[in-house]
Formats: structure tokens, sequence, C-alpha cells
């Protein structure tokens, strides 16, 4: 009886050891991760003299100076901002909504090159962007869609990774009675796959809208090569113009206060998305 009790007892110190020791990695893990935002925002409220002096915990007083030298400056960072939410919004969009109708077709419909398909699709994965750049640059040249969005949008609705993502989670999450069933009650297929595949997909098309939109937030190379005019530059072109200003005119705070302000809308997409995340996981746990 006594060797049981202490089974019993041991059992449960080991639960509550390996619980502690999981809050201290996620604790460590948090940490890490969000200390490099707490260092973006301390030094956005520094002059340039005092970042050449080295970093501090304790913030400064020149955020608005920072602000005023961003915003009374020669680019145009309201356009950067406007003209990067057109590019990833659209992207992601367009990714996500493309991407799972690819992967529900593969995963509802039996034909002939369906495993050729698949492999396909997975194979283009290792296929590098640089590797394409100067064929792409080239056809949007003699298409004369220089200086225009189309080149950033309409290639992100072909994502490789995203299409895997989406199949993957259909595996376990869309099974084929239900569509089955909604076909025999008359459905049609885009009703079927608008109105009970998509809200089934809730969860991951979330992730893969944050991943999308943050990819194509920071993508510098493929718009560097297609947009020159100013005023339809994307946020890391800009970026990248401010860090490479000339050293009589270059200024690490307004560096960094533009760094900043170009993170926050990508916090404000995670913050509206990660609530589909959040429903999708415990409407999982209770189906479990």
């Amino acid at each position: 009886m006594k060797t049981a009790e202490n089974h019993t007892i041991n059992k449960g110190l080991n639960i509550h050891a390996r619980r502690a020791i999981a809050y201290i990695v996620l604790v460590l893990v948090s940490f890490l991760c969000l200390f490099w935002f707490y260092v973006l925002f301390i030094n956005a409220t520094r002059s340039h003299g005092e970042l050449t002096r080295g970093f501090t915990p304790i913030p400064s007083t020149h955020f608005g100076d920072n602000w005023e030298s961003l915003m009374t400056g020669t680019l145009p960072v309201w356009n950067g901002l406007i003209n990067s939410l057109i590019v990833a919004g659209f992207s992601a969009l367009l990714c996500t909504y493309f991407s799972t109708m690819t992967a529900y077709a593969i995963h509802a419909y039996d034909f002939k090159l369906k495993k050729f398909m698949f492999t396909f699709i997975l194979a283009v994965m290792t296929i590098p962007t640089q590797v394409t750049a100067l064929g792409f640059v080239q056809l949007v040249s003699n298409m004369k869609l220089e200086d225009t969005f189309v080149p950033l949008i309409v290639p992100a609705i072909a994502a490789p990774v995203t299409f895997f993502y989406m199949k993957q989670y259909m595996e376990s999450a869309l099974p084929l009675s239900l569509v089955e069933t909604a076909r025999i009650d008359g459905s049609g297929e885009f009703h079927t796959f608008n109105a009970i595949v998509l809200p089934l997909m809730k969860p991951a098309i979330a992730v893969q809208a944050i991943f999308t939109f943050v990819q194509s937030w920071n993508n510098y190379f493929t718009p560097a090569l297609i947009l020159h005019e100013d005023k339809v530059k994307t946020l890391p072109i800009l970026i990248a113009q401010l860090r490479s200003a000339d050293w009589l005119k270059f200024d690490m705070g307004q560096v960094y206060m533009m760094i900043a302000f170009s993170i926050f809308p990508v916090i404000l997409v995670y913050l509206f998305l990660s609530k589909f995340i959040v429903q999708g996981v415990a409407l999982g746990s209770v189906k479990g």
C-alpha cells in the first residue's frame, strides 16, 4: 500500500517538476524574443550621439525629435506604409485563399496526375527566388509592369510552402465524409469550399496569413528590383535608403524610429489574427 502511495507521490512530483521546467523555458524564450523589441523601442528614443556611446536600458528624451526629423525628411514615409500595406495585405489574402483552394483540390478530388502535381508543387519549393530573379525582371520589363504592385502580388498566389501546410492541416481537420455529405445535400463545389471548408481552416489560414504578411512586408529583394519611383516604394526600400545616406546626413536615431514605425502594423496584424489561432486550438481541444 505504501509503495503505491509513494509511486503516486513521485509521479505527482515529476509532473510538477516537468511543468516548472517547461514554464522556465517558456519564460526564457519569451524574454529572448521580446528583448530585441525592447532594445529597438529604447533606441528609437535616443539621439544619434547617444547611440554611438553604446546601449542603455533607460529610455531617452529624443523620441519626438526622431519622429519629427523622420516625418519632415525627404522620404515619403506614409506612402511607403500604404504601399507596404497594399502589397502585404493582398499577398496574404490571395496566397492563403488560393493555396487553401489548391490544397482542397488535391485533398478532395481523385485524378490521374494527382500524385505528380503534389510532387511537382513540392519540388518548386527547392527553387530559390534569386535563381529566377533575372528572368522575372526581364518579364516584368517586357510587360511594362515596373513601378506597379502587380508583379509583387500576383506571384504570391503560387506559394508551395503555404499549400503544403494547408494540405497537411486538411489531413486531420477536414474529413472527406463531410464534403460528400455536402455534395449529397446539393451544395455546389464553390459553395462547399467557401461555406464549409474555409471556416474549418480558420486556424491554419490565420497562421499562414501572418507568415505571408510578414514575409511580404519584410521583402526587400524583389521590390528593389521592380520599384524605382519613390512614390511606390515599400518601407524596406525606404529603410535601406535611410541607412545608406551620406555620413553627414546619417542619423541612427532616425533609422531606429523608421524601423519601429514599420513594425507596428505587423504587431497589429498578429494581434488581430492570433484570436483565430486560439479559437482553433480551443475548439480542437474540446473535440479531442
